[in-house]
């Protein structure tokens, strides 16, 4: 049994609130949250203690791992801290913002045993990890190309769009990711990013943009699309496709069921796919925390690295810089 310490309580924080108390090998001891009605509607909830002074929790013996669940900025000095005090961690997405910023963490802890997972949970969708493996088995022959499409239903608030730090780094870096799973040992070597503002003028104010294209290219000659849109009236759009000199793969949408109607208006209409990312991919969060405490017990590495989290970030960087300077930009 792991003693956690969860840090945040928001959107995020409640959802692995739910996922710790859940599982038989793991236990809410603590939650910090600087705001102090949500770590107590947490710590009400399931039964466990709230704390003001998240520094002496880490290091508390009672505590065997921590999840890094609050705002970008805390990321980095919460891990620091659990490195230091030997704690497992699992921390969300992004490292941080900053690249430079997660490369002094690594020259930091990397010497460290510790183990530190990323969140990067789109890997443990039972569909899209049906079919890294069934590429690996060579199903499809010699993989050619990969399109993912991952479209939020609606903009989140101008609140969180001012530190988001831009829809590659918060958005498309879980696809990033996604196709670097797929692809393996196949590292992204180019990456070709087009964006537009067509949702909502609030993306003029903060220097984003709601609407994305990226064509990336792996060493092997792999070719990746990858689109993002802030809207999708019909909801949570998430698909992947592998394709292969011998066939192709898809990941599709998750109907809510799978039952089809039919009547006098209409022929082969499906139920609502899932709204967002809580419901479609509920699954996902689970196996990947599932995962981290077996590696933890295990003795045994995380299979999302923090050297994942970082590539996914600089892959989110060219992004960026390829929509300023309209160019394809070469991933050193």
């Amino acid at each position: 049994m792991l003693n956690f310490l969860l840090l945040g309580a928001g959107r995020i924080g409640k959802m692995h609130a739910n996922i710790i108390h859940d599982h038989p090998k793991a236990n809410l001891k603590y939650v910090y949250d600087l705001n102090k009605k949500s770590s107590s509607i947490i710590s009400q909830k399931y039964k466990c203690n709230s704390t003001n002074n998240p520094y002496e929790i880490i290091n508390s013996p009672e505590i065997d791992a921590v999840v890094i669940a609050s705002s970008t900025p805390t990321h980095i000095e919460f891990i620091n801290k659990s490195v230091k005090a030997g704690k497992a961690i699992f921390c969300e997405k992004p490292i941080d913002l900053n690249i430079r910023k997660v490369n002094r963490c690594w020259d930091k802890i990397k010497n460290s045993n510790v183990p530190i997972q990323i969140g990067f949970n789109r890997r443990y969708d039972p569909g899209h990890n049906e079919v890294q493996k069934s590429l690996i088995a060579g199903k499809i022959g010699k993989l050619e190309m990969i399109v993912i499409t991952s479209r939020d239903p609606f903009p989140p608030p101008m609140s969180y769009l001012k530190s988001s730090g831009g829809i590659f780094r918060d958005c498309s870096i879980h696809d990033f990711d996604l196709a670097r799973f797929i692809l393996k040992n196949d590292p992204i070597v180019e990456v070709y990013a087009n964006a537009s503002r067509n949702v909502s003028k609030d993306f003029v104010k903060v220097n984003d943009y709601d609407t994305t294209m990226c064509i990336l290219k792996s060493k092997k000659g792999v070719l990746i699309h990858i689109n993002n849109s802030r809207r999708a009236i019909y909801g949570y759009d998430q698909r992947l496709e592998v394709f292969g000199s011998k066939g192709m793969l898809i990941s599709n949408n998750i109907p809510k069921n799978n039952v089809e109607s039919f009547n006098e208006k209409y022929s082969f209409s499906k139920n609502k796919i899932h709204n967002f990312f809580l419901e479609r991919y509920h699954d996902s969060y689970r196996l990947q925390f599932d995962d981290f405490i077996k590696s933890v017990l295990n003795n045994a590495k995380p299979k999302v690295s923090f050297d994942d989290g970082k590539k996914a970030l600089i892959i989110a960087d060219c992004a960026t810089q390829s929509v300023k300077r309209n160019k394809i930009i070469k991933i050193k």
